[in-house]
């Protein structure tokens, strides 16, 4: 057995394998393009490393693409061959194993959960502590998210290699629960434990975002940006965010130099990346900005996924994408996939009964909410969607235009009391108020 410098145990016998896992780790921690060949040669050294196989299954299921599904499939067979092979491996390796299992059963919260239990000895064993946050960050649990980061926090030795990773982590389980003061200060501190933690500083551009304090966080980024930088594709999520700052700042040109040039430089399917294309383009034109043909790749890739119900987060930004050029058939066709969605009994089938269909047909045109308890009761759910307050930001501001364009603007004003409490008024929802009051008097 082996203990790496992650604290996690292993069965492997091999140095390389061991070393080069730990860059793995690393590499997920600071989200480095070098992850995958890490753990290829991890596989390499030892192709019975469990723990290996149980990332590699971990890696694919989080990318949320219906085909990764039966990689992510085979690796658990694989982890499980060796532990096999390797006597029932470690408990660490038994721990990792049964969390994918259920993962693949349809439950990020429970896979969370198995990974949460059993690491409560030892919280801040990183791998097993950011595959938790991770899942329950694509689940909105934000309450789980701070509970297994403070327990963490409350272990943590700051002289391990994990410490500035896992505060990172606790800054931003901080920030979504709207306690800035101490997300700012537990990111601050990340960053100088670690100047890799791109989540770190990631967790700091979102204080400074929902304060509104847009000086301090393109400040901030532009600060960080040769760590940021170095990121695999969330280095383009990093320049969403400051496209965000620039945005309320209505540096338009500056907005549309950094879609180009960093948020969308690749015309990529990935749905994290076209979160933060289609958010900020739609941002944009709301903000009266004329975007030109940019919509066009955004369009045309998210018809290709129409039917993929992976992660109704993803799906509805889709719909979004394809709403925002006319492409009534694949709006059609992914509408209709969702509400099919929605008949299952997996966990995303329960978030598109509760979310994604009425956001669905919010998106397409087909339906608004009519009344109080209803718009509230959407705000509520919006976090069962999964992602940050700053991502889910655009369901509300959609939410709010669309309870708007039928001229209630008691109803925008009630979406906008709710959304004043995690995020600082701004230039956009104020755009929104102003065409409602237009609206009312004509």
């Amino acid at each position: 057995m082996k203990r790496d410098a992650y604290d996690l145990i292993t069965s492997t016998a091999s140095n390389e394998a061991q070393r080069a896992f730990e860059s793995a780790v690393f590499g997920v921690a600071s989200h480095r393009p070098s992850t995958g060949l890490a753990l290829q040669t991890t596989l390499s050294a030892d192709p019975d490393h469990v723990a290996g196989h149980a990332l590699k299954g971990f890696a694919n299921l989080i990318l949320a693409r219906s085909e990764l599904v039966p990689i992510a499939t085979n690796a658990l067979a694989d982890a499980r061959a060796s532990l096999t092979r390797k006597r029932g491996g470690t408990s660490d390796e038994r721990i990792l194993v049964k969390a994918l299992e259920v993962a693949l059963e349809g439950s990020f919260s429970a896979a969370a959960a198995v990974l949460d239990h059993g690491f409560e000895n030892r919280p801040a064993t990183f791998l097993p502590f950011k595959l938790s946050h991770s899942l329950r960050f694509m689940t909105g649990d934000a309450a789980g998210m701070l509970q297994v980061t403070t327990r963490a926090v409350d272990h943590l030795d700051t002289s391990t290699a994990a410490a500035g990773f896992v505060l990172g982590c606790h800054a931003f389980a901080l920030e979504e629960h709207g306690r800035y003061s101490e997300a700012l200060a537990a990111g601050q501190r990340a960053v100088a434990l670690q100047p890799e933690d791109s989540w770190g500083l990631h967790a700091v551009s979102h204080v400074f975002e929902m304060r509104g304090d847009t000086d301090q966080g393109v400040d901030w980024l532009e600060g960080s940006r040769k760590a940021w930088s170095r990121c695999n594709n969330f280095s383009f999520h990093m320049a969403w965010h400051l496209g965000l700052l620039h945005l309320e700042r209505g540096d338009h040109d500056r907005v549309l130099e950094i879609y180009d040039d960093e948020v969308r430089p690749q015309q990529t399917d990935d749905f994290r990346d076209m979160a933060n294309a289609v958010s900020l383009l739609w941002r944009m034109e709301q903000s009266g900005v004329h975007v030109g043909d940019r919509w066009t790749d955004l369009s045309e890739t998210a018809y290709r996924r129409r039917t993929d119900t992976t992660l109704i987060f993803a799906a509805l930004h889709n719909l979004a994408a394809m709403v925002a050029v006319g492409e009534r058939d694949g709006v059609a066709e992914l509408v209709s996939q969702i509400d099919a969605k929605a008949l299952g009994t997996d966990e995303q089938s329960r978030v598109a009964a509760e979310i994604g269909v009425p956001m669905a047909r919010l998106l397409a045109g087909l339906d608004a909410p009519a009344d109080r308890q209803m718009i509230d009761r959407m705000v509520a759910n919006l976090t069962k969607i999964g992602g940050s307050n700053a991502q889910r930001d655009f369901f509300v501001l959609a939410l709010a235009k669309a309870v708007g364009a039928g001229g209630d603007n008691a109803a925008v004003s009630r979406i906008g009391e709710i959304r004043q409490r995690l995020k600082a008024d701004d230039q956009l929802f104020k755009s929104i108020e102003r065409s409602v009051g237009t609206n009312l008097s004509t």
